[in-house]
């Protein structure tokens, strides 16, 4: 199956498929649990099947219930049903609806809490408010009432009380994409809250976040594509790819870009979920301007400082993964003297404040460095840099590693890191090592 969803020409049947192979990959769903619905242009809805292994799941197996309550198919509807209708009939702007039992948010659900979505802005801005549906029996009217009368205050996420989450879209991947930015919101909140206290931002803070945000306007007059330029196109389209399968990348929020020649780049572009991308996706931006019809990320300014002031520096990342988001969002330092491997490539993990990577100020280029690849901005995101982008993305792997270890030693006792006469015994063969390992 193609592996990139493409909602104005793949059927409902393959779009759900593709998702639902997502969820289950990520392990953000059970064999058994969730369900996801499209209703397409005729009324008609496009529904998973029940008692149908999630993780074999084929496109033949999908059920299409009809306007007038025919179903078609070799499986009747998910038992859900009726919630997906109850939905679609008070929410007409809803097109597609995810509903799953992702661990974060079932976290919330039995302890009849919901996640505060300003804890990150990006959170907020995509999923805004989330909407609380009592409990009521899995299956009936009555739950397909409780939740719909959330949905019908405009949210667009609502946790079940002890089940799960659901969440409605404009089509299936704008569904997807806030299933998976809540739930990975939801756990950084779970690991911030075992390492200190997350902070929330203030309304004002989330506007300053939206209002700061500039694009090169200017188009290219032309553009040019050899044979090295369409082979970083690939790069980056591998490294996309592996960091979403390994939840190390939302497909709502985070750049990767690569160095192409002098300060010009290429990244990833604005507004196409990162799980979609193609390598013709990619934008290229040259003397401070984009590739002509195409809209780079709106941190391309970020990029662009990086690489103008560090030349040794041929690849960025920017995302948000669990464990790393946890240190941000509670400000807490994350002390990478842990294994020597971590301290080697890492060094000091530095944190700065949230605002510090505004355009008007922008201070990111100063504090990031070759030598200080990982720098993590409070309630807002990890930048990690490097040589080559798979020396970055390695660099994400470990630090995202190293805090989830962090995260997982508070349930022990004390972490205790490695010695000062340690570190300096590492200091000897610390280039040695580095200039080993990314020869290649």
């Amino acid at each position: 199956m193609d592996s990139l969803l493409n909602t104005i020409t793949m059927h409902p049947r393959d779009q759900i498929t593709l998702v639902m192979q997502r969820i289950y990959e990520r392990v953000l769903t059970t064999t058994s649990g969730g369900n996801l619905s499209i209703i397409d242009e005729n009324g008609d809805i496009w529904i998973t099947p029940t008692g149908v292994d999630k993780g074999l799941m084929k496109p033949s197996d999908i059920v299409c219930v009809k306007k007038d309550g025919t179903v078609i198919g070799k499986h009747s509807p998910s038992s859900e049903y009726p919630f997906h209708l109850a939905i679609y009939n008070e929410r007409p702007d809803i097109r597609a609806i995810v509903h799953a039992h992702p661990p974060g948010m079932v976290a919330f659900s039995i302890v009849r809490r919901t996640p505060d979505t300003r804890v990150l802005p990006q959170t907020h801005l995509l999923c805004g408010e989330i909407g609380y549906a009592s409990y009521a029996l899995p299956g009936t009217t009555a739950l397909g009432s409780s939740i719909a009368y959330e949905f019908k205050k405009g949210v667009s996420v609502v946790i079940m009380e002890n089940h799960g989450t659901v969440i409605g879209g404009h089509n299936i991947s704008d569904a997807y994409q806030k299933f998976e930015s809540i739930e990975i919101t939801a756990r950084s909140i779970l690991y911030g809250n075992m390492i200190g206290k997350p902070a929330y931002l203030s309304p004002d803070k989330v506007k300053a976040y939206a209002d700061q945000m500039p694009v090169p306007v200017e188009e290219m007059e032309a553009v040019n594509y050899p044979s090295a330029e369409r082979e970083k196109r690939w790069e980056i389209h591998k490294i996309v790819k592996r960091a979403c399968q390994q939840g190390l990348m939302l497909g709502a929020f985070g750049s990767i870009s690569a160095r192409w020649q002098k300060n010009d780049f290429l990244i990833t572009p604005e507004k196409i979920s990162k799980w979609d991308l193609t390598p013709d996706d990619m934008v290229q931006v040259k003397d401070g301007k984009r590739e002509k019809g195409k809209m780079p990320s709106q941190a391309a300014y970020l990029h662009q400082a990086i690489y103008e002031k560090h030349k040794e520096i041929n690849a960025i990342i920017i995302t948000q993964s669990p464990y790393l988001t946890s240190f941000a969002i509670t400000g807490t330092e994350l002390n990478v003297r842990t294994i020597p491997e971590t301290w080697i490539y890492l060094q000091d993990v530095r944190m700065v404040e949230f605002g510090d990577q505004f355009f008007e100020k922008n201070t990111i280029p100063s504090v990031i460095s070759i030598e200080t690849p990982v720098v993590l901005v409070k309630n807002e995101c990890v930048i990690v840099t490097g040589s080559k982008l798979l020396q970055s993305f390695d660099y994400l792997e470990v630090a995202e590693f190293s805090a989830k270890s962090l995260v997982l030693s508070t349930s022990l006792g004390t972490m205790v890191p490695i010695s000062d006469d340690q570190v300096e015994e590492l200091g000897k063969v610390m280039g040695r090592w580095k200039n080993y390992e990314w020869k290649m």
